[in-house]
């Protein structure tokens, strides 16, 4: 065999290789693109979490009188581990006759099971939207009792600081205030003793 057709026959095997090679990258790309896409859809989209879908919250750090918030549908949610000093304050006859509507009357505004004293499911735990019914602003976490700017008669709560609407522990609304209503609790579950659902109600709704 001539030296050029050895040298045709190495060049036409490095070709074939490099065909090969390139024919298995392009390939393998292709499945990438495929699969990244159907992995994708097995997760929920943002589009979906922004329409509801339930949001999990793992709350087992939260020490009492601590809260945190998390989002659900794009709202803030807030929740609160209640202090057994917050829960009697709420229970104080002289209390309730500060609030526009301690009894929850107005349904639209928690679910059925969670229309009672504390509103909510755990009377320990509180899970509220943080939208003041006002105008649509975020509340300040005020537990702080008998502050200067609050006066002598606040026993901690949430305040709007853009138009002055108060609410306690529960969300309630005080009387004379813009907020004509309480704040909304979402619906939502225990999964564990320190784990919500947001999004789903209890057994009992």
């Amino acid at each position: 065999m001539s030296e050029q057709a050895i040298t045709l026959t190495t060049a036409d095997k490095g070709r074939r290789r490099f065909l090969v090679a390139a024919t298995t990258l392009v390939g393998g790309i292709g499945l990438a693109a495929v699969a990244v896409p159907f992995i994708s859809a097995m997760n929920p989209s943002a589009r979906a979490r922004s329409a509801g879908a339930p949001v999990n919250v793992d709350f087992s750090k939260l020490e009492p009188g601590q809260q945190v918030t998390v989002k659900w549908r794009g709202k803030p949610v807030w929740i609160l581990r209640r202090t057994p000093q917050m829960l009697e304050d709420m229970h104080a006859a002289r209390f309730r006759e500060q609030l526009l509507d301690p009894d929850s009357r107005v349904t639209s505004q928690q679910p059925d099971y969670a229309q009672n004293e504390f509103r909510s499911v755990e009377e320990e735990y509180l899970v509220v939207i943080a939208i003041c019914t006002h105008l649509g602003c975020v509340p300040s976490f005020r537990p702080d009792r008998a502050p200067a700017d609050l006066g002598p008669d606040w026993v901690g709560g949430y305040y709007c600081p853009c138009h002055g609407s108060r609410f306690d522990f529960a969300g309630r609304v005080y009387k004379n205030v813009p907020a004509p209503t309480n704040l909304v609790i979402p619906p939502y579950r225990f999964l564990l003793e320190t784990e919500v659902r947001i999004g789903e109600g209890t057994t009992s709704s």
